[in-house]
């Protein structure tokens, strides 16, 4: 039985689920800002307080969030996922933050939408810049992940030729720039923990693991830090 324990810390969501042969069973969400590192082992220790659950010596896997996002919500989720790992000796399963955002998009949205359109989830990166990918109908990647400065020309290429539908944290400010007919918005689109189910339980049936020692999170840009425009004495 695939009894997988899912973490989800690439934006300011975090969340966790537990899941058995890719249905969840329960899961708990957490829409708090820089609150990763305070309450992500308290959300877990929560999940698995349940009485229906059993216990974490007792999963099959942990599956996790690779990447692209938060720096410092990826690093936190993935040390975690690899620490339980670790401990418990049991594989690491990875999943693409873009994937898991745009999965229970494009499986809702197919029964609504042409063949043809395409799926993009917009992963906030600041100022006027995302993280992004372009996906079709069948969950296949049309175009990498990557770092777009966002204006009204970004996706017009795309948006002259087929419906498009944007999504995610990001899609808030890029709906202020992008005024295009074939320019479809989803409001409240989150990667959550819970959508990882499915996903999670296809890589461990393939056994798609991971090595523990060895694996990072995919960034996809360095990491820069800032400094306070005010001392504070």
């Amino acid at each position: 039985m695939g009894k997988i324990l899912c973490i989800e810390t690439s934006t300011s969501v975090c969340s966790v689920a537990y899941s058995e042969n890719g249905e969840v069973v329960a899961s708990e969400e957490l829409f708090q800002v820089n609150s990763h590192a305070t309450n992500l082992t308290v959300l877990i220790e929560k999940l698995f307080d349940r009485d229906n659950l059993p216990t974490l010596q007792e999963i099959d896997a942990v599956a996790v969030c690779s990447g692209p996002g938060s720096y410092t919500g990826l690093r936190i989720g993935v040390s975690t996922a690899k620490g339980i790992c670790y401990a418990i000796d049991k594989p690491l399963i990875a999943i693409d933050s873009m994937v898991a955002l745009t999965y229970p998009v494009a499986t809702k949205q197919t029964q609504e939408q042409s063949p043809s359109t395409l799926y993009c989830p917009l992963m906030d990166a600041r100022r006027m810049e995302v993280y992004t990918a372009l996906f079709n109908n069948k969950m296949e990647m049309v175009e990498t992940v990557s770092a777009k400065i966002v204006d009204e020309t970004t996706f017009a290429p795309v948006l002259d030729k087929q419906s498009v539908v944007f999504f995610g944290n990001g899609a808030g400010k890029c709906k202020e720039v992008i005024n295009h007919k074939n320019a479809i918005f989803l409001d409240e689109c989150h990667p959550l923990a819970k959508n990882l189910a499915q996903i999670a339980w296809e890589k461990y049936q393939n056994k798609q693991f991971e090595d523990v020692a060895y694996f990072e999170p995919f960034y996809l840009k360095d990491f820069v830090a800032t400094t306070p425009k005010k001392k504070v004495l």
